[in-house]
């Protein structure tokens, strides 16, 4: 089969932690064509999403005393070719956030993509239906106390009656830009200002759980199926787990309370097309659902003796030949 592969530039990808990498590597070794190219380069001709194409060999990493190592050349590339995308059996769209209007434009161009020839994950129209922090909110039973408001008055009434809070940018990435509220922090107004921009963009505030303390678990989703997670522990003064603010991870077991969660989670997931997909729970509730570049995979193979990516890759062939 062929897989192309909507990423960042891959000199820029780091190819012990980025679960692009892992499913790249993992589809090239169960035998697959590997094809990448970038968001930006996508276009629209004879009505069929076009985009230039690259082939690509990867060297896979090498476990070494714990620690995913990668050879300094690890990938080598081919000619661009401008080709259809519905050439390929799969394509993952796999660039990182914050959702751009040029990333909401290259989803608009993969729902040219013929859905009976290519498999695309996610599906363009369910990354527009499910803003990251957003889109939790329809699981009411799963997730902490939550508002979401550009206004000062009404996230300080909040904070007030919770006791504490954080307070989460609607298109934020990685941790960025999650603030900790306490009422009687003199930077309280000026935080929330800056964050609303001055009371013009809303931002999510939910009620703080002590229990971020032990970490925040990343599950990752596969059809709605939960099949690995890996807990991030805050480090230092740091409050947040975040791998990309030097959370610690650590292995983790699937809770009962978590996978009911994923079963309250899974018919809607199925519904919008988005087949992979990494929730993040703490303390027995759902924070976030990511459906652009979800991470993990790397942290979780590594701690687990796993391979998700072949999983993964499996469950789509599976997919495309039933189709």
């Amino acid at each position: 089969m062929k897989f192309a592969f909507i990423i960042d530039p891959i000199e820029r990808l780091d190819p012990g932690h980025d679960t692009s990498v892992a499913l790249m590597e993992a589809a090239q070794q169960l035998g697959h064509e590997i094809w990448i190219t970038q968001a930006e380069q996508l276009g629209v001709i004879q009505g069929k999403a076009v985009a230039p194409l690259q082939a690509v060999s990867l060297t896979p990493v090498q476990l070494v005393d714990g620690k995913w190592v990668a050879t300094p050349d690890w990938f080598q590339l081919g000619d661009r070719q401008l080709r259809p995308l519905e050439e390929m059996d799969a394509v993952f769209m796999r660039t990182d956030p914050p959702v751009t209007v040029p990333y909401l434009y290259a989803t608009y161009i993969l729902d040219y993509i013929d859905s009976a020839k290519t498999l695309v994950v996610n599906s363009p129209q369910g990354i527009r239906a499910a803003n990251e922090k957003m889109y939790a909110l329809q699981f009411t039973q799963a997730i902490p106390e939550t508002i979401v408001t550009q206004n000062k008055q009404v996230i300080r009434e909040f904070v007030e009656q919770k006791g504490a809070a954080v307070l989460k940018p609607l298109g934020g990435k990685a941790g960025e830009g999650i603030l900790f509220l306490e009422p009687g922090d003199r930077n309280f107004n000026s935080m929330v200002e800056i964050s609303t921009y001055q009371g013009k963009v809303p931002v999510m505030v939910q009620t703080y759980l002590p229990e971020a303390k032990a970490g925040d678990k990343r599950i990752i989703l596969l059809n709605g199926q939960p099949i690995g997670a890996v807990n991030r522990i805050p480090t230092g003064q740091e409050f947040r787990g975040n791998m990309a603010v030097g959370g610690r991870v650590a292995q983790v077991d699937i809770t009962a309370r978590e996978l009911e969660i994923c079963t309250q989670l899974a018919p809607t997931l199925q519904r919008d097309g988005l087949i992979f997909v990494g929730i993040d729970v703490i303390g027995g509730y759902l924070t976030e659902v990511n459906v652009t570049s979800p991470t993990g995979i790397r942290e979780i193979d590594r701690l687990n003796n796993v391979s998700l990516g072949k999983q993964v890759i499996e469950w789509i062939v599976a997919a495309r030949s039933q189709a």
